[in-house]
């Protein structure tokens, strides 16, 4: 049990740090829009996956995954820096479709609710 919330914390401490060094030092145009939004450490500390949106896309260009693929090694480095851990776990990045699902949704529901304030108004 202890291991998991030591991986829940770590998980926490490198999203925050690659979400710190994306926005702030990471100069590659194609990863410009990228958001963070979770990170799943194992137990053992030796894998992170790493999940991402491009803002305003539903999808993932294949040039997003190029920029992260190239990135990866330099974010490894920074976060062997910053984080005090004796490996730095190796870093995985996965497309998140909660978020295209999440905003899918949320425009069926808008589009809902104006068909039904149109239907009020005629009646």
């Amino acid at each position: 049990m202890n291991s998991f919330k030591r991986a829940d914390r770590v998980a926490d401490l490198i999203k925050m740090e690659i979400s710190d060094l994306l926005l702030k030092q990471v100069r590659d145009p194609r990863i410009g829009s990228v958001t963070i939004t979770g990170v799943k450490v194992t137990d053992d500390l030796r894998a992170a996956r790493v999940f991402f949106v491009e803002l305003g896309k539903d999808q993932c260009s294949e040039e997003v995954r190029t920029g992260l693929a190239r990135a990866t090694g330099f974010l490894r480095r920074e976060l062997g820096g910053r984080l005090r851990l004796r490996s730095v776990p190796e870093l995985v990045f996965s497309y998140d479709p909660s978020f295209a699902y999440g905003n899918r949704i949320e425009k069926l529901l808008s589009e809902i609710h104006r068909e039904e304030e149109a239907h009020a108004s005629e009646d």
